[in-house]
């Protein structure tokens, strides 16, 4: 839903979709990033590689989604077309993660992720 609203940010809804992310981001979604970091991935790294393009990806967008919401905070305001784009990197993450990443992980440990 937050990657949806960011992709139809345009100029007079930017603030109040910036704000409404940043609230979800505050609320669960950074540690969202964390939780995955920190209990998901070490349980598929004592099973399996930890080093399966699906993992490194995830890692990094991690950080580049981090990195675009940390440089659009440091905005005044902020600007439509990055919101846009954070949405379209959410999408995509969210996308690798539900049809790739998490079945994967699945596969190698028994668990149920998502």
């Amino acid at each position: 839903m937050q990657a949806i609203a960011l992709k139809r940010a345009d100029g007079d809804l930017a603030p109040s979709t910036w704000r409404r992310f940043l609230e979800f981001w505050e609320r669960e979604g950074r540690s969202h990033f964390a939780q995955e970091e920190s209990e998901l991935l070490p349980a598929y790294a004592r099973v399996a590689d930890p080093a399966h393009p699906a993992v490194v990806r995830m890692l990094l967008e991690h950080v580049l989604i981090r990195a675009r919401i940390a440089a659009i905070g440091e905005q005044p305001e902020p600007v439509s077309r990055e919101l846009n784009e954070l949405g379209v990197w959410l999408e995509l993450h969210v996308r690798h993660e539900e049809r790739v990443l998490f079945p994967l992980i699945e596969d190698a440990t028994g668990m149920t992720v998502g």
